[in-house]
């Protein structure tokens, strides 16, 4: 298993297609993992995208958008293990909470941006 594996899940009330046409626009990786670097594996269009990951960490990497109600569950995969290997289980801990927290920043940044204008509780316009 490896040392970081992150499993996350955010509720977008917007149509699946404007979700996609974001999470497929590789100048928004750069600013969602500053310290990563991504390669497409899998362009899987309306159903997101997956990704081979080098840098500070190496593994892979996947956001599956999944069409629920009047939105999208984006669910994000992180796997991955530090570049220059295993730090112990404390490090590897601190590492996981690092990601999470900051895709965390990431999905509510992106929800904010894609359901603009909509007021809590109720059915996006149509």
């Amino acid at each position: 298993m490896p040392l970081v594996d992150l499993i996350d899940e955010t509720f977008v009330v917007a149509p699946r297609a404007e979700v996609a046409a974001r999470v497929a626009d590789r100048s928004a990786w750069r600013s969602w993992w500053p310290d990563l670097v991504l390669a497409v594996t899998e362009d899987r269009g309306l159903k997101g995208v997956r990704w081979s990951v080098t840098g500070p960490l190496v593994g892979t990497s996947e956001i599956w958008l999944e069409p629920f109600a009047d939105g999208v569950v984006l669910h994000y995969y992180l796997r991955a293990d530090p570049a220059g290997g295993f730090r112990g289980h404390r490090a590897g801990e601190r590492l996981r909470r690092r990601h999470a927290l900051a895709w965390k920043r990431v999905a509510h940044a992106l929800k904010d941006e894609m359901e603009a204008g909509r007021t809590t509780g109720l059915p996006r316009a149509p």
